[in-house]
């Protein structure tokens, strides 16, 4: 089966076969990368002993402007319709950090804002 996804990293494959010699159930994805079986219980012990095998983070891809400028209307037009924490979007990605904002404003956000996201976000 074809894929978009592009293969493992040999950090990548180091890294879970640590983790699948400390016992961690390991499972593999259709394009053949492996990865940790969330169905089973979480092995905190493996998961530090292997922590440095694991791979750099990916790099933050760069919205092209027009995705930064929506999400910046997006942004002000929520605050002008009374969510006034809701965050500005990274200049780069366009994504919003959800760590700036509390769980629970969040979930109002979803509840309580349901006519000033319809305006906002008027493409979803």
């Amino acid at each position: 089966m074809a894929s978009d996804s592009p293969p493992p990293t040999a950090e990548e494959i180091a890294y879970h076969d640590c983790l699948k010699k400390q016992g961690v159930a390991i499972v593999y994805t259709d394009y053949g990368a492996p990865r940790v079986d969330k169905s089973r219980p979480w092995n905190e012990e493996a998961h530090k002993a292997c922590e440095p095998l694991l791979p750099p983070p990916a790099k933050p891809q760069p919205a092209d402007p027009a995705q930064v400028t929506a999400a910046q209307k997006e942004s002000a037009c929520l605050r002008a319709e009374g969510v006034s924490w809701y965050p500005d979007p990274d200049p780069v990605t366009a994504q919003i950090d959800e760590r700036r904002g509390t769980p629970e404003q969040w979930t109002a956000l979803k509840r309580d804002h349901i006519d000033a996201l319809k305006k906002c976000r008027p493409e979803r």
